[in-house]
């Protein structure tokens, strides 16, 4: 208490919202409620920012991030032709991109919450509050991804133009790419 008769409130490191010190735990330098508490502890074991901010990928880097998953991309196409044969390869290369793509991007981002690419260039898709990318919202973004493309890339373009640096599938599934 203070001086005055009143209870003396702390904020919490994550929300910011405001409590008295008794309904926080202490943990270090931080302050954390009890509704921030498990993503607190999920950020601190996956280094993630604690302060609550989010540093957000740029443009660039994340277009970089989609380069390295091309190169991944033609090394497995380069794979598959030569295994089939390069008539036999090409055909089998067809028929397999898409479900290879979309496995590729919902198992990686639902998993480790970055594709290979995301994760050579430092990037992560989180939740707008942080929380880790389901696998059903992986395969959804896959396809939400998309649109991004047959807008004339204007879906990707937006990301250079937000704030938060969100593209036109980010919006639709309310992720954000941040740095890690």
């Amino acid at each position: 208490m203070n001086g005055e008769g009143k209870r003396d409130m702390v904020q919490c490191s994550l929300c910011k919202r405001e409590f008295e010190e008794e309904a926080v735990i202490k943990a270090g330098d931080y302050r954390v409620c009890a509704e921030c508490k498990p993503l607190f502890f999920q950020r601190l074991r996956e280094g993630v920012s604690l302060t609550g901010e989010m540093t957000y990928g740029g443009f660039w880097i994340r277009f970089g991030a989609r380069m390295v998953d091309g190169i991944i991309f033609l090394a497995v196409g380069l794979l598959l032709m030569v295994a089939g044969g390069f008539g036999k390869g090409g055909l089998l290369l067809r028929l397999l991109s898409w479900p290879i793509a979309i496995a590729y991007e919902t198992y990686f981002v639902g998993r480790y919450g970055a594709t290979l690419g995301k994760m050579a260039c430092g990037l992560k898709v989180v939740r707008s509050e942080g929380q880790n990318v389901s696998y059903g919202r992986a395969f959804g973004r896959y396809w939400a991804n998309l649109l991004s493309s047959m807008t004339l890339t204007i879906g990707y373009i937006m990301a250079a133009f937000d704030s938060q640096k969100r593209a036109l599938h980010d919006r639709i599934c309310d992720t954000r790419v941040i740095r890690t």
